[in-house]
C-alpha cells in the first residue's frame, strides 16, 4: 500500500519529546489533556505516541489506538473513527484486524500439541498431511519447526490470489486452507541449498491443517479452546462476523474507497485473519511470556535462538532498560498497522493499531508498518 514515509519525522518528534519532558504533551493539534505521569521519561514517552497519533490522523488515518501497561499502571489513547461513514469516535477498546499477530496464536495451539505429545517439531510436515508432498510438489522435505520459523522455503499463496483478478472481486471469495495450499502450489519452487527466513503465509495454512487434523475440529474453534477462552478474551476470534463497535480500515482502488474491515480471503486464514482488541492482545503477550498458556520450554521454543530475531511467530527487540529483549509481533494487512511488545516478564506491554491512511493495495508490505514498531520501541525505552 502507497504509504507515506513519516521516519524523519519521528525521530525529528522523538528529540522534540525529549527535549520537552516536562511538558503535558507534544502533538500536532490541541485536544483535551491526557493524564500523564509526573516522571519526565515516562511523560516523554506517552508524548512521543500522541505525536504519532497526531501526525497519522493528520495524513488521513481514520483511527490510531494504543494501550500501554507499565508498573501496575495503564495509559491508553483513541484519536478518530470507527468508521468514515458512520464518524462515531473510536475507543481504545474497540476490536480491530490484527493481521499477522494471528500467528502468535496459531503458534500456541502448534506448542500445545508439541506439549502433549502429539506432533514433533522436527517432523516432517507430510506426517500429519499426507497430501502436503503431493499438492506443493516439494523440493525436499519440510518440517514443522521450519513452517513456524518461515524457513519452509514455500511460496506464498496470496502472490497468485492477489494478482488473479481486481482486488474487490478477489478479496470477496472465501479461501479454505487446502486451496491456500493449492494456491502456492501454481508458484514455482525453486530448490535452495539452505533454508532461511522467508515469510509465507502458507507456512501457517499449513500449520492450521496441521492442528484440525490432530484436534479434529477448524482452526477457529481450536484457538478459541486454547486462548480466548481461558484468558477471557471475549473479542479474540478467528473468522465470524464483524464485531459491534469495530474500526474500519480502508483501501483506494480506481480513486475509490472501499472498505476493507472483512475481507472474505482473510475471514479465516491464520495468517492474518483475526479480530481482536489491543487490552486483549496485551493480556494474550502477558499470559503468553509468563507461562499460562504453555510450559516454560515451550514459551523459550517459542522466543528463538539468542541470536534469532523472530522465533515461532515471535519477534524482538532491543529493550534498554534491562538490556533484554521485548517479545511480540508485528501485523500488517490491507487497511490497518498492529504491533504489540511486552517485557520477557510480561509487565510491561505495548500495543498499537492504525487504520492507514486510504491507499491503493499492494503485495507489499506497508512501510508505515515499520514506523508503529519504531515508535513503540521508542516509547517502551523510555518506561523504565
Amino acid at each position: 500500500m502507497g504509504a507515506r514515509r513519516v521516519g524523519g519525522w519521528i525521530r525529528a518528534v522523538a528529540a522534540l519529546c525529549t527535549a520537552l519532558i516536562a511538558a503535558a504533551g507534544c502533538t500536532g493539534e490541541p485536544r483535551p489533556p491526557a493524564p500523564m505521569p509526573t516522571d519526565p521519561d515516562r511523560a516523554a514517552a506517552f508524548a512521543l505516541l500522541e505525536a504519532f497519533s497526531d501526525h497519522m490522523i493528520g495524513e488521513g488515518a481514520p483511527a490510531v489506538l494504543i494501550d500501554v501497561r507499565y508498573g501496575g499502571k495503564d495509559w491508553t489513547h483513541a484519536a478518530g473513527v470507527r468508521s468514515l461513514e458512520t464518524r462515531e469516535p473510536a475507543t481504545a477498546s474497540d476490536p480491530v484486524r490484527v493481521g499477522g499477530i494471528t500467528e502468535s496464536f496459531v503458534a500456541v495451539s502448534v506448542l500445545k500439541l508439541v506439549a502433549e505429545g502429539k506432533l514433533g517439531l522436527d517432523d516432517p510436515a507430510s506426517r500429519y498431511l499426507p497430501e502436503f508432498g503431493s499438492v506443493l510438489h516439494l523440493p525436499s522435505p519440510v518440517s514443522v519447526r521450519q513452517l513456524l520459523t518461515h524457513e519452509s522455503g514455500l511460496p506464498d499463496f496470496t502472490d497468485p490470489l492477489l494478482a488473479s483478478g481486481p482486488w474487490e472481486q478477489v478479496t470477496v471469495r472465501k479461501v479454505s486452507l487446502e486451496q491456500q495450499l493449492a494456491l502456492a502450489a501454481t508458484v514455482p519452487w525453486e530448490p535452495r541449498l539452505a533454508r532461511i527466513f522467508n515469510y509465507s503465509r502458507t507456512d501457517y495454512a499449513a500449520l492450521a491443517l496441521i492442528v484440525e487434523r490432530l484436534r479434529g475440529h477448524d482452526i477457529a474453534q481450536v484457538l478459541d479452546t486454547d486462548i480466548a477462552r481461558p484468558l477471557g478474551l471475549a473479542a479474540t476470534r478467528l473468522g465470524g462476523p464483524g464485531l459491534p463497535g469495530m474500526v474500519h480500515g480502508y483501501v483506494t482502488v480506481g480513486g475509490a474507497r472501499l472498505d476493507a474491515s472483512m475481507p472474505e480471503w482473510q475471514a479465516e486464514a491464520p495468517s492474518s485473519g483475526a479480530v481482536s482488541t489491543l487490552p486483549e492482545v496485551n493480556r494474550f503477550y502477558a499470559a503468553l511470556l509468563t507461562g499460562e498458556l504453555l510450559p516454560p520450554d515451550s514459551v523459550t521454543a517459542m522466543k528463538g535462538g539468542y541470536l534469532q530475531y523472530y522465533g515461532f511467530a515471535l519477534r524482538r527487540w532491543n529493550n534498554t532498560c534491562n538490556n533484554r529483549f521485548y517479545y511480540g509481533l508485528s501485523g500488517d494487512t490491507d487497511g490497518y498497522g498492529t504491533i504489540a511488545m511486552a517485557s520477557e516478564d510480561g509487565k510491561t506491554r505495548l500495543a498499537m493499531a492504525v487504520a492507514y491512511p486510504p491507499e491503493p493495495p499492494t503485495l507489499g508490505v506497508n512501510p508505515l508498518i515499520s514506523e508503529l514498531t519504531d515508535v513503540s520501541q521508542d516509547a517502551l525505552n523510555h518506561l523504565c
